[in-house]
């Protein structure tokens, strides 16, 4: 890949990106201390300790293994008790949500040293992103500027959120950017070696979250282009006899690499993996379990004498690669690719902009991003975008309508990488907007770091242009300019005419650059339930949106701390969305509770040794007269309260005891898009919590 930045010292750019990967590790860290365990932790962590300490893949199939065995690394040094005798792990069918609460909080383990030590690993691939996102951007921008990118992807809230949690997103992030940049790298230089080096960050990418797999279209896409760039480029200096001859055997050849990459990353990268996690995952279990999971897959297996639908039969073929032992690796690695597949057709019920819908809709990512991104770098993305598209139409406009083909041509050539960002950016936006699978603006992360290169590389052109006399100057014209001293030449540039308009675009650079840092400090530790000041800031974000967008259950432990420090609560109804344990943080001032219960207020609760399985008995709902019992305090997800009291989208049902109806009947909610009852209090962002 050609620089096409200044040469400046390298000295500088690489200690600003410490303090910048200093500062974001502090703040991941930080945030890591105060939240509990999120929903999607609760299996991936288990899963994980599985996988490195027991070479047992049974449990979270439907995500690839290298996140979630990283993060379970330094938990062989705590050799915490994995309750393998349990049902869970010896008999269910993944059996990760009861493995989690059994292995986190019911095995004497320290809980929260557990989640802390496993989240290092995804804190660690959140700085590798950000060091590869300067790297990449050093090639095509130069050191400076290369800071720019890095800086967006640092105090990027969603970034800095996610970073610190267990889940697969910064791996697909880091995965995505990894596999472009190596399969680029391999593409303006071929060897061996890049293509080895292609391969492996291919295969990397597809041990880190089964979207990566779009990877596969994605190079064919750009290959194809990349051929065609290089036909037009040499068509009129080949002979039209050997025309044919030359460019089929280049397009076999590409084609060829494309294969070869795949193959390098499936065997030696992802089989290996697989294999080494499979090894004590007894072959028979293995096979029932992928037999029930698949057993509803495209409409269950054909009837007799009858062919299998298309996605059936790769079903199929998954099923008995499971009973070789030569094969089994490769069939874990399947299975997990058509869970998301079933899963992502399914849809998920959650709350989004006043109602409540499993189908999903095409606003939701569009209406995310432009929320949950900070204002500063909106401004920096759609100044640049703007930009863009004005270089674009002057550019057009200079040119004829038969040679704008050539235009074309021309910019391939000389931007290829960036035209590959650009195609991936669309590509993988159009996938997303299309899935019914709205659940977060995480999944949107692995196009945020290409986004923000390209924003680096547009406000660099716009910001350059206003101050290089030299590169103002025609094509033609440039050999014939002095060559000046820098800070002379600077001066010549800066005319009357010029200054006004260079001091105003640094001014604006230098004002969203301050308020960028700005918005990660204000919105810290909270940076899950963080929205703009557009989308009603990070305590009123969850009127726009909830689920991994608001509350992911990651504020239980401020709860905790809420309780301690009121003594008062003697006890405390809690009804929990989430991956942590209330009755393991809250003990015996925790009463686990839902809508249907009713009022905790009005009912009665007794303790005594012929309790139930939760140590209380609950008696019918007495009347206002009654005798008032001793739960006054109700804490409930807001996540929870919002699927429970919205309206329903058209086709959707919903049970009348689970909406809450005697909560807002006694707290009537404010007018307005997504208002609950308004709190007494709040545990961080998600907890809502009532004194009845």
């Amino acid at each position: 890949m050609r620089f096409l930045g200044e040469k400046s010292p390298l000295l500088f750019p690489l200690l600003a990106l410490a303090l910048i990967c200093a500062v974001a590790f502090s703040l991941m860290l930080w945030a890591s201390f105060g939240d509990s365990a999120i929903m999607d932790e609760l299996a991936h962590i288990p899963a994980g300790y599985g996988y490195v300490h027991n070479l047992d893949y049974r449990l979270n199939p439907e995500h690839p293994p290298l996140v979630k065995a990283l993060a379970a690394l330094p938990l062989l040094f705590l050799n915490p008790n994995f309750p393998t005798n349990d049902s869970a792990w010896t008999k269910d069918i993944n059996g990760q949500w009861t493995m989690g609460a059994k292995f986190l909080y019911e095995s004497g383990n320290d809980a929260n040293l557990i989640v802390r030590a496993a989240r290092m690993g995804p804190i660690l691939l959140t700085l590798l992103l950000i060091i590869l996102i300067y790297f990449w951007s050093r090639e095509l921008l130069g050191n400076r500027w290369a800071l720019l990118p890095a800086l967006l992807a640092a105090f990027s809230p969603t970034i800095l959120a996610h970073g610190h949690y267990v889940t697969t997103d910064i791996g697909a992030a880091l995965g995505i950017l990894s596999g472009t940049y190596f399969f680029l790298k391999f593409l303006f230089a071929p060897s061996k070696r890049n293509l080895f080096f292609a391969g492996i960050a291919f295969g990397m990418a597809q041990l880190m979250k089964f979207s990566v797999v779009l990877l596969i279209p994605y190079f064919f896409i750009l290959i194809a282009f990349f051929f065609a760039s290089t036909v037009a480029r040499d068509w009129k200096e080949t002979d039209s006899s050997a025309r044919l001859k030359r460019f089929s055997v280049r397009a076999w050849r590409y084609f060829r690499s494309v294969i070869a990459v795949f193959l390098i990353g499936y065997f030696l990268v992802v089989y290996p993996l697989y294999f080494l996690f499979t090894l004590n995952y007894p072959i028979q279990k293995q096979v029932s379990d992928t037999e029930f999971t698949l057993a509803s897959f495209a409409d269950g297996p054909p009837a007799a004498g009858k062919f299998c639908k298309p996605l059936r039969c790769v079903a199929d073929f998954d099923i008995w690669m499971s009973k070789n032992p030569v094969t089994r690796p490769f069939a874990e690695y399947l299975l997990g690719v058509l869970m998301v597949t079933q899963r992502a057709s399914g849809g998920n019920t959650n709350y989004f902009l006043g109602e409540v819908s499993s189908t999903g809709t095409r606003l939701y990512f569009p209406v995310t991003y432009l929320l949950k991104e900070p204002l500063p770098a909106l401004f920096i993305v759609f100044i640049a975008l703007l930009l863009g598209i004005w270089a674009i139409v002057k550019r057009v406009k200079s040119y004829k309508l038969k040679v704008i083909s050539y235009f074309f041509i021309d910019y391939l050539g000389l931007n290829f990488a960036e035209f590959s960002m650009i195609v991936f950016i669309l590509f993988y936006w159009a996938y997303s907007m299309k899935s019914p699978l709205n659940i977060g603006f995480r999944h949107l992360m692995p196009t945020i770091p290409l986004i923000y290169i390209l924003a680096a590389s547009s406000w660099k052109r716009w910001l350059a242009g206003t101050i290089s006399l030299r590169g103002s100057a025609p094509a033609d014209d440039r050999s014939n300019l002095p060559k000046l001293p820098g800070l002379l030449r600077l001066r010549l540039a800066m005319t009357l005419s010029a200054l006004p308009k260079l001091l105003a675009r640094y001014a604006i650079f230098a004002v969203l650059l301050i308020w960028l840092p700005l918005e990660a400090f204000f919105s810290a530790p909270y940076f899950l339930s963080y929205f703009n000041e557009l989308g009603g800031g990070t305590r009123g974000g969850y009127r726009v949106a909830t689920d991994s967008n608001y509350d992911w259950g990651q504020d239980l432990l401020r709860l905790q701390t809420f309780v301690d420090s009121h003594p008062e609560i003697d006890k405390i109804a809690v009804d929990y969305f989430g991956g942590g344990s209330p009755k393991y943080y809250l003990g015996e001032k925790e009463i686990d509770w839902r809508s249907s219960l009713g009022n905790p207020s009005q009912t009665q609760i007794n303790a005594d040794e012929n309790a139930d399985k939760r140590g209380y008995n609950i008696s019918e709902n007495l009347g206002n007269n009654q005798r008032k019992s001793a739960i006054e305090w109700l804490a409930v997800s807001i996540n929870t309260l919002e699927s429970a009291t919205q309206p329903l989208a058209l086709g959707q049902n919903r049970n009348p005891d689970d909406e809450y109806r005697w909560l807002t009947s006694f707290r009537q909610p404010a007018v307005g898009m997504g208002n609950v009852p308004e709190p007494d209090f709040k545990a961080g962002t998600s907890i809502f919590i009532y004194k009845l």
